[in-house]
């Protein structure tokens, strides 16, 4: 019988799941995995990141445009710990990566060495499934329950755990093999009830102003095309979350854009107030999007529609809840509804968003010295492809281009890290996305304390020749802390402030092409001249500071 290593079994299980890529950093526990991935011919490509946390990002941002398993992979003790961030954040936003971290040998624990912890302890509260895989025969059954554990359901992380003399053990190479839908999300769907799809039939069908909530769930779906026709049939508003953007395209005529404290607006607020059924799809109805559970208002009626059962009535009375995926339920719903009198949506929207972007588009044309953030995100806006991919940090890139940037094509085009909104998240998860869907342009917009964060994933943008178009947007502080501090606690400023750098001259130093912005005028020639450059790129904005700007975070506002 034919035998193979344990290191060899992890390459062809990530092989017969269709992985491509691999983004991480080698240690000493990884030698005999690293070995392995040298000699086999497996066809994915290994992406050497400058720190664990950015490989975990890549995977992240990778998974979310490719629709496929993210992976990312470092070694025991500090790599394990650094994985974590991206891992958590994944999971939390129903993204399948799989981490795999290597360990110590299994017959050195206990005896103080190098790099031990209990990586499963560590792993068990931040992922759907974690395993320390303590027998080589048992490493093919192992992977095939990650990677079903990431993608049937609701989607989520997995880790791996990996011990040195795991990977050097032996199993039979028959044991190898792999279900390859499950490399691909969602991958088990589950359909709704018919009886409870008929009274959800009839309560839209019999409301005044039903109203959409769209989460993240719709685009993970790839729901994006029942959602237009039966918001079309009904005559009814559409609005997002930030991680449901693309649900539908931002210029159709039904769609109101995001509401919720982070990219939400007073217009948007007051339309889906107007609602009197509230239809959350893949949307948890957490704090941020509801703006602490005061919009929608307790007791509008809601129909709640997720592929997590424990998701719909957390938050809200619920009177219909569909436990489906959003695309089976939408599909559903759509055939189940006759021809009914259209709402009156399209005319909410209309007026919901020339009165939103009445105010945006007066503070976009302001020659303001430092630039305005709504300058930046205009001048981005008129040059980019429709089809472009931005990925933004948290801090002022998150609230404006969610509230302002209006995505024209449907599906996954706008990336933040909503879950947990680390700060180092945009760079990274930007080459992902590029190597995700390397055919679109990919620009990441971060601030300067994010950039921070990151800065030494600059080597590996110009060793890989990733032509990421990147924005700094520079005013020297931790401005989303900082503005809290203005309109929470009196203007006490405490040590948030920190120097300014010259992000150009850094990334000049790396080996990208940059260039500094200070003058409004010069902000759309350096925006171009960035995004027609072959390259990476990089413009350093030197911008309004956060706390004295207008951003649509609705407890700064009022």
């Amino acid at each position: 019988m034919s035998q193979i290593t344990g290191a060899e079994a992890m390459v062809r299980m990530l092989q017969l799941h269709g992985v491509k890529h691999i983004f991480g950093l080698c240690g000493d526990t990884s030698l005999p995995f690293y070995d392995a991935l040298y000699r086999l011919e497996h066809g994915m490509r290994h992406i050497l990141t400058r720190d664990e946390r950015s490989a975990a990002y890549m995977a992240d941002g990778y998974a979310r445009v490719s629709g496929r398993v993210g992976v990312c992979e470092g070694p025991s003790g500090g790599g394990a710990t650094y994985l974590l961030p991206g891992i958590v954040e994944a999971n939390e936003s129903s993204i399948p990566v799989l981490g795999i971290t290597t360990d110590i040998a299994t017959t050195s624990r206990g005896r103080y060495a190098l790099t031990e912890l209990d990586q499963e302890a560590l792993y068990r509260p931040l992922t759907r499934r974690t395993e320390v895989i303590d027998r080589a025969d048992r490493l093919p059954e192992a992977v095939r329950r990650a990677f079903r554990a990431m993608t049937a359901g609701r989607p989520g992380a997995a880790h791996l755990g990996l011990p040195f003399d795991v990977q050097n053990g032996q199993l039979p190479e028959k044991d190898v093999w792999a279900d390859a839908e499950l490399g691909r999300y969602p991958s088990y769907r589950t359909s709704p009830e018919k009886n409870i799809i008929k009274r959800a039939a009839a309560a839209l069908a019999g409301a005044r102003m039903p109203m959409f909530v769209c989460g993240g769930g719709v685009v993970i779906a790839g729901a994006e095309k029942e959602l237009a026709a039966l918001a079309e049939l009904l005559g009814a508003p559409v609005a997002t979350t930030v991680s449901g953007q693309g649900s539908l395209a931002e210029d159709h005529p039904l769609c109101l854009g995001v509401v919720g404290s982070n990219g939400g607006t007073l217009p948007t607020r007051e339309a889906l107030a107007q609602a009197d059924l509230v239809v959350f799809v893949g949307c948890r109805a957490g704090s941020v999007t509801t703006e602490r559970w005061r919009t929608p208002a307790q007791g509008t009626p809601v129909i709640h529609i997720d592929a997590d059962p424990m998701v719909p009535g957390a938050n809200y009375k619920t009177e219909i809840v569909l436990v489906a995926d959003a695309k089976l339920a939408l599909a559903e719903l759509l055939s189940e509804i006759k021809l009914v009198e259209k709402k009156g949506g399209a005319q909410l929207v209309k007026a919901a968003k020339e009165k939103k972007f009445s105010a945006f588009n007066e503070l976009a044309a302001k020659n303001d010295v430092p630039i305005l953030p709504e300058r930046i995100v205009a001048a981005l806006h008129e040059i980019l492809p429709r089809d472009a991919t931005v990925v933004c940090d948290p801090g002022t890139p998150c609230p404006y281009f969610s509230a302002y940037y209006e995505f024209l094509e449907a599906g996954r085009h706008f990336i933040s890290n909503r879950a947990h909104g680390a700060l180092g998240y945009s760079m990274a998860a930007g080459v992902g996305a590029h190597f995700g869907r390397p055919g679109t342009k990919t620009v990441s917009v971060m601030g300067d304390g994010s950039f921070g964060f990151t800065a030494g994933e600059l080597e590996t943008i110009v060793r890989l020749k990733v032509p990421l178009m990147m924005v700094v947007i520079s005013n020297s502080s931790y401005g989303w802390i900082k503005a809290g501090q203005k309109t929470g606690f009196g203007e006490r400023y405490y040590s948030v402030d920190f120097t300014r750098t010259d992000h150009a001259r850094v990334a000049e130093a790396f080996g990208v092409k940059a260039f500094r912005v200070e003058k409004p005028e010069d902000l759309k020639p350096a925006l171009v001249a960035a995004a027609e450059h072959g390259g990476p790129a990089l413009v350093d904005v030197i911008a309004q500071p956060l706390q004295d700007a207008r951003a649509p975070v609705s407890e700064w506002i009022a």
